[in-house]
């Protein structure tokens, strides 16, 4: 694609942003995605904003001038209803250009609410929770019988856990031992109908994931150092890695923060200033 290059958070010569120096752009795309007519999933996108900047930026082994290259590392978004957040991050990552993004859900688009395979760099439609680590799987077991060193990434929302297909993938995945896999629990502890350990309790939810075989750490999921720590640290020899990452839904909107009605939103011109005005007076907004 012509001017990758110059895009502000291209990929270029091995050569990768900073994640924390990129987490106010992205949060300013989910806000103004989600003040155009048709709103979007706003708490759980913003909450993830940090996890998929750590692993675009530092972690995984992609080129957006090639994304389609076999050896590249995958990243399938389970939690399909934060697409606008990996929307955000892959247009900072540089497979498109920003001006792209405001073709967010208007009709005949492929940025729709939910990840479409036609975006550049999507990997997988999703939306329909509880499909991605088996998808994972798949892609692990591949990598495997390719020879290839690739990684799989699967992201998933700490409700979709509820949902009994993944711990089906994660007793296949622990069977296998693919190492190559690492899941990561966006855990922000709220779902669209409340908390989620009010719907159904997850806890204690590291030895759940442990009991099924895998290696499990923590980390806060809006620190990028400890993100980063806690997804280069060498897996265990033939066991897949569980990361569940604490976070605040709605985090970097202290006017909803930690609020389940913040799972969708459509933003007026009010509020969509509010939001904006909020994220620059952070820290990370003064950096930019």
């Amino acid at each position: 694609m012509s001017g990758i290059s110059t895009l502000p958070g291209a990929i270029r010569a091995g050569q990768k942003a900073d994640p924390a120096a990129m987490t106010g752009r992205i949060r300013e795309h989910i806000v103004n995605m989600c003040a155009s007519p048709e709103g979007g999933h706003l708490g759980g996108s913003m909450s993830l904003v940090e996890v998929l900047a750590t692993l675009y930026f530092r972690i995984m082994r992609i080129d957006p001038r090639d994304p389609g290259s076999p050896d590249r590392d995958m990243l399938l978004l389970s939690k399909g209803h934060a697409g606008i957040a990996l929307y955000a991050t892959l247009c900072e990552a540089g497979f498109f250009p920003s001006e792209r993004l405001t073709d967010y859900a208007r009709p005949g688009s492929a940025f729709m609410a939910h990840p479409h395979a036609e975006v550049p760099g999507v990997e997988m439609p999703s939306g329909s929770l509880g499909h991605g680590l088996a998808l994972g799987v798949g892609v692990a077991l591949a990598a495997r019988l390719d020879g290839s060193d690739r990684r799989c990434f699967v992201v998933m929302g700490d409700g979709e856990l509820q949902e009994g297909s993944v711990w089906e993938a994660a007793s296949v995945a622990a069977s296998h031992g693919l190492e190559n896999l690492t899941a990561v629990v966006d855990r922000n502890r709220l779902q669209i109908t409340g908390a989620t350990d009010f719907v159904n309790n997850l806890e204690p939810l590291a030895d759940r994931w442990r009991a099924f075989g895998w290696h499990v750490r923590e980390a806060d999921g809006h620190d990028v150092a400890a993100l980063t720590e806690a997804l280069t640290a060498p897996p265990e020899p033939g066991r897949p890695t569980l990361i569940i990452a604490h976070t605040v839904k709605g985090k970097g909107l202290p006017f909803i923060e930690g609020q389940a009605r913040s799972h969708y939103a459509k933003l007026g011109d009010r509020q969509h200033r509010r939001a904006l005005s909020a994220l620059r007076a952070t820290p990370e907004g003064e950096r930019r």
